[in-house]
């Protein structure tokens, strides 16, 4: 009712000063709206149209800082040290270093002009690395590893598994559970699976994250002398390890996989039976329902060949139920990538497959 009534209000002012204007030139503007009961002061903002005062420049205020301090903080807040961090929390560290700059607020609308408040990680100017790509067309050309957590018996009390798994066959030639993570520890497990397994020099490449460990001297130096080549995942980049994530996503999702471990002891003997059964009883849906063990000591095939002949008997007796032709079990993988490259003129990953 009440946007209804002021609607008409405007829309009679409006015909009542038309009819002002129409009229003043000859009877005077005050006569005019003396008789329509019009303020002159509305007539002549119709007749002139709104003005608007030139915008006066507004000089910065003397406390804001120079375009160099800001350009000091903004870099600061993006940095390698600092672009996962809260502004609150850069501010602290700063100021127990003794250094103050300006203050959290401040910090925050220098984020919100550069439209950079939720995320400054993209905004770093990372140097280039190499994607990897790792081509395993047999076990023990390529292996994967890493370091998991698993949850000690009490809030911040951890126990660390280290796992070497080979890509092509999927099989964990090495493992360990250790009370710390340290790279003294992962040259022994490295040293020992390298000698279990036989490898020659020039036969192994290994990949793993850019963990502490990972990118050790200790680490580096044991595969430069066993001949192994070494590559690592590119900073920042999840899906450049799939092997081992994957390992662990199996491991973490056992239903027997308990909330904690009560102790190391407890852990190993957790995890003993869980690599057993990982390596000769689980059959990995990569590797053509196969077990990594099957795979990894050239058992495959044969097991392949008796999969075919028991579908093609199935096939035989109960034709009607094959509508399109012979079943025929998964084939197996005659090629296992880390980041395949993307050719033109065909699938990225393509690869052979063995029959």
């Amino acid at each position: 009712m009440g946007a209804t009534s002021a609607v008409a209000e405007r829309r009679r002012r409006g015909e009542l000063v038309s009819a002002a204007l129409a009229t003043a030139t000859a009877l005077g503007v005050r006569p005019t709206c003396a008789a329509l009961a019009l303020a002159p002061a509305t007539f002549y903002r119709y007749r002139n149209g709104p003005t608007q005062a030139p915008a006066s420049e507004r000089c910065p205020p003397a406390r804001a800082l120079a375009l160099t301090e800001r350009q000091t903080v903004l870099e600061l807040l993006n940095s390698a040290r600092f672009c996962d961090d809260a502004p609150r929390q850069i501010w602290a560290t700063l100021l127990d270093e003794g250094h103050y700059y300006c203050s959290v607020s401040t910090m925050y609308r220098i984020l919100h002009a550069e439209h950079a408040v939720h995320e400054r990680r993209d905004q770093l100017r990372h140097p280039t690395y190499t994607k990897p790509e790792l081509l395993a067309t047999a076990p023990n050309q390529v292996w994967s590893w890493d370091i998991t957590k698993l949850l000690g018996p009490a809030k911040w009390t951890y126990f660390y598994l280290y796992v070497i798994l080979d890509i092509f066959s999927r099989y964990v030639v090495g493992w360990m559970v250790a009370p710390r993570e340290s790279a003294t520890l992962a040259q022994q497990l490295i040293a020992a699976t390298c000698a279990k397994q036989l490898i020659a020099k020039g036969q192994l490449t290994v990949h793993a994250d850019r963990g502490s460990s990972m990118k050790s001297k200790l680490v580096a130096q044991l595969l430069a002398d066993l001949g192994v080549t070494k590559t690592h995942s590119r900073p920042y980049v999840s899906d450049d390890n799939p092997f081992s994530e994957s390992q662990f996503r199996t491991m973490k999702y056992r239903p027997e996989f308990p909330e904690r471990f009560g102790s190391i002891q407890h852990s190993r003997a957790f995890c003993h039976p869980f690599f057993e059964w990982y390596n000769n009883d689980h059959h990995h849906s990569g590797i053509a329902l196969h077990t990594a063990h099957s795979v990894h000591y050239g058992l495959a095939q044969a097991i392949q060949l008796a999969r075919q002949q028991t579908l093609l008997v199935a096939h035989s007796v109960h034709r009607e139920r094959f509508v399109n032709k012979p079943p025929a079990p998964p084939l197996l993988p005659g090629a296992v990538w880390i980041n395949p490259p993307k050719l033109s003129g065909g699938p990225p990953d393509s690869a052979p497959v063995l029959h």
